[in-house]
């Protein structure tokens, strides 16, 4: 009788640990999972900034090119040919008259 009631204890002993064991095995689980998510939500909140600098990056740019584009056509008028003439060559007009200050 002895017998038949320890070996029932050891049944429950190992019963419970079972139990105890599986449910450590989830809190396990459960505890990676989140730590996991945890560092994802992170990671996605750097990407999202970096992507918002980025396309703040290529806003800026697309207005440097169209900057570019309107230099261009601008040189290749008239008036470029004859503001740089007077700026950097001094050269005017026979009719035009040019007044420059006292210094």
């Amino acid at each position: 009788m002895a017998d038949k009631t320890r070996s029932r204890r050891l049944r429950e002993k190992r019963k419970h640990l079972g139990s105890w064991a599986i449910l450590l095995v989830v809190l396990a689980v459960f505890a990676v999972s989140t730590i996991g998510g945890i560092r994802l939500r992170q990671r996605n909140r750097s990407y999202e900034a970096r992507e918002e600098a980025l396309q703040e990056e290529i806003t800026a740019e697309e207005g440097r090119a169209e900057e570019i584009e309107d230099l261009e056509a601008y040189t290749k008028t008239k008036k470029y040919v004859e503001d740089v003439a007077k700026d950097k060559l001094g050269l005017v007009y026979e009719d035009e008259i040019i007044f420059k200050a006292d210094e």
